[in-house]
């Protein structure tokens, strides 16, 4: 059986490897859901993953089983599979279910929902190979901080709110059960005490580790992001004539939204390597500050002052700070060197007066522009939407109409003036 399986996989696996890595943020559920539907029956899947601050879960499959599922069981999933796999009964979607856990490298985790008995070795093997994949994947999109996917984290801040009102549900329950205790004439004062008590200590111990939790998710301190930053350069001056000079932010500045870390340290890292492949360059500085507000950036330089703002590649590091509502500039004075500042703000821009109401945009029409100006085509946005294609046509003709506009470029780039994220 486990020798068929491989022999006649070897091709449909390349492919399913290729589908699973080439993966959005937002496709990267569905198509491990597809790709390991024959191999690991399963009703649904769920991603959890901390590093990706926008959507931390990402799930497909029966959405009976996906809307219910909360970050806390996730988190406990997590430690249950302690970076291997793990098949057993646990909490999931609020009930008790059938899960397979399948941890990774990268500290994510990949659970299957009511998954049939374990299969043979080499499905397993190849069901940790998929998901090793996918979980590199992610790592890798979320650290390269591409424009489309720090407007995507940035708008989806409800997730935080959403998983702060679970563990705030979660508090209240155990406080009802305290209370219903303490009330109880069942029992006497000192056993209704001593029951009081170890409700009481359980839920302060989950109390702690959710808001920890819920911390983690949602920012990083300045201090922590910059010490990551450090890491990722120090190869840099290790192994290459190149001199890198850090300044420390304050240390109490205030926490970064993982969003703005993300987005800080793939500026940095790619300004550096910019300005390494100039000729004469042996020393850069690296200075990060926050003034309560913004996160301000300075990279600069002692090499020739020669480098061009019209650079494909500075484009690239503009429009992520764009994502975000902050800017970059670029300095150069010929034999004097080259200096990069960014800002970015800390805090979402003001969506209390949406553009999409001046346009007369009917709800369904706001949201498919958002995706079109995020950079979706039309394919993902019925997916996302849970709407076909032909309707995303429709509701795209509508826009274009109201926008006054003949393209889909123009109807972005007039949603991405007014501010729409």
């Amino acid at each position: 059986m486990a020798e068929s399986f491989s022999t006649g996989m070897d091709a449909e696996w390349a492919a399913r490897l290729g589908t699973v890595a080439a993966a959005s943020l937002l496709e990267v559920a569905e198509r491990l859901h597809a790709a390991l539907s024959d191999v690991w029956p399963h009703d649904a899947v769920v991603i959890f993953t901390e590093d990706c601050t926008g959507r931390p879960r990402k799930k497909a499959g029966d959405p009976e089983i996906t809307k219910n599922v909360t970050i806390p069981e996730l988190a406990a999933l997590r430690d249950q599979a302690d970076g291997g796999h793990w098949v057993g009964k646990a909490e999931f979607g609020g009930m008790p279910r059938r899960v397979a856990v399948l941890g990774s490298a990268t500290g994510a985790i990949l659970v299957l929902c009511a998954p049939e008995e374990p299969p043979d070795e080499t499905r397993v093997a190849y069901a940790r190979a998929v998901w090793s994949v996918a979980a590199a994947s992610i790592a890798r999109q979320v650290a390269e901080a591409a424009p489309e996917y720090l407007q995507e984290s940035r708008a989806v801040t409800s997730e935080r709110l959403r998983v702060t009102a679970e563990l705030t549900d979660r508090h209240v329950t155990d406080l009802e059960s305290l209370l219903a205790t303490l009330r109880t004439r069942d029992l006497d004062d000192a056993r209704a005490r001593a029951q009081a008590v170890d409700l009481a200590a359980d839920a302060l111990i989950r109390a702690r580790s959710g808001a920890d939790l819920v911390a983690f998710i949602a920012e990083e301190p300045v201090s922590r992001a910059f010490e990551r930053l450090k890491s990722d350069l120090r190869p840099l001056s290790r192994y290459e004539a190149l001199q890198i000079q850090f300044i420390e932010p304050p240390a109490d500045g205030r926490a970064l939204p993982g969003e703005v870390a993300h987005a800080a340290r793939a500026i940095v890292r790619s300004t550096v390597l910019l300005m390494r492949d100039q000729e004469e360059v042996t020393r850069v500085r690296v200075q990060w500050n926050c003034d309560g507000t913004n996160l301000l950036v300075s990279v600069r330089d002692d090499g020739p002052g020669r480098m061009d703002s019209g650079l494909p590649a500075l484009r690239q590091l503009a429009a992520r700070a764009t994502a975000l509502g902050g800017s970059l500039d670029l300095e150069s004075v010929e034999n004097w060197g080259s200096r990069v500042e960014v800002q970015l703000p800390l805090d979402p821009p003001d969506t209390s007066e949406e553009p999409t109401e001046s346009w007369g945009l009917a709800p369904r029409e706001a949201e498919v522009l958002r995706l079109l100006t995020a950079g979706r085509r039309n394919r993902q946005i019925a997916t996302q939407l849970g709407i076909s294609e032909n309707t995303v046509k429709f509701h795209t003709s509508q826009i274009y109409h109201k926008l006054g506009v003949t393209s889909r470029a123009a109807a972005a780039a007039l949603a991405t003036e007014a501010g729409l994220r």
